[in-house]
């Protein structure tokens, strides 16, 4: 499932492409015919994005809300566009470019309450601005559950996932299965903070990227990482494999029906940090 930087770039490269002058918009699979009738040629508004929720505003008609979950993809091309396929949700298209929509968990026209009312249920988002981490930190302080469980529950950070999850939790040196209320106050400020560089990075780079200067692998002189995900990663999808930094053997575990990845050696129960 794509991690808040990929919505947040979504949002913003719609915007590039098709805000401030009418777009052509159709459902050729036909799932979303009947919105379709009330937005095609309108004119695209404005985006936003929370979490993994993406937004397109077309003015009083409204806001096409799309969440992508496991299997939803969205791409774009230069026009003409080519003839859609029957898989296509949603298209997109102006004179310059088009964006196709397949496979979403959503994708529906909502109303400004609507919007808000997934705004509301949603945790703070290091990407949005307006928030500091304190919403959630008081979700974190007072829980039970682990800080990797928490981590990934959207009602107390929105957008952050696998990826995300693993890697600051190796960079703060905490172990995964720490409880929320044993989380000292100045690790969860360390931990919201690198969010927020990371993620923003994310956007500017269209990728995920964690591993510091100095555990490159021009500076190791290891091998560079091959994997689907691209960009390097202390521990994210490296079980079995020695850790950068101790050449402890990461190690992996199901946690809420998601991997979880973590160096005990890096990441040993205790103190933060420690």
């Amino acid at each position: 499932m794509p991690e808040g930087h990929t919505i947040h770039r979504l949002a913003a490269d719609h915007a590039e492409r098709f805000a401030g002058a009418p777009v052509r918009v159709s459902s050729p699979q036909g799932k979303f015919s009947d919105s379709v009738a009330l937005l095609d040629g309108r004119t695209l508004t404005g985006t936003d994005a929370h979490g993994k929720h993406l937004f397109l505003g077309f003015g009083d008609a409204g806001w096409v809300h799309i969440h992508l979950g496991l299997f939803g993809r969205l791409g774009f091309g230069t026009a003409p566009a080519p003839p859609p396929t029957d898989t296509v949700r949603l298209r997109l298209v102006n004179a310059g470019h088009y964006a196709d929509l397949r496979g979403p968990t959503a994708c529906a026209l909502i109303t400004d309450p609507e919007k808000g009312a997934i705004h509301g249920r949603l945790g703070p988002d290091p990407l949005r601005g307006e928030e500091d981490g304190e919403r959630a930190w008081r979700r974190i302080s007072r829980s039970r559950s682990t800080v990797a469980a928490l981590l990934m529950d959207q009602k107390v950070v929105a957008g952050v996932g696998n990826v995300y999850r693993a890697e600051v939790l190796f960079r703060h040196g905490i172990d995964p299965y720490r409880a929320g209320k044993d989380l000292a106050r100045v690790a969860w400020d360390a931990i919201w903070a690198d969010l927020t560089e990371l993620m923003r990075e994310g956007v500017r780079n269209n990728r995920i990227d964690t591993v510091r200067p100095e555990h490159l692998p021009e500076a190791m002189g290891r091998p560079p990482r091959v994997d689907d995900h691209g960009g390097e990663v202390y521990v994210y999808r490296r079980a079995s494999l020695p850790c950068h930094i101790c050449r402890t053997e990461i190690r992996t575990a199901d946690l809420a029906s998601r991997n979880l990845f973590w160096c005990p050696g890096c990441q040993k129960p205790g103190p933060d940090g420690g």
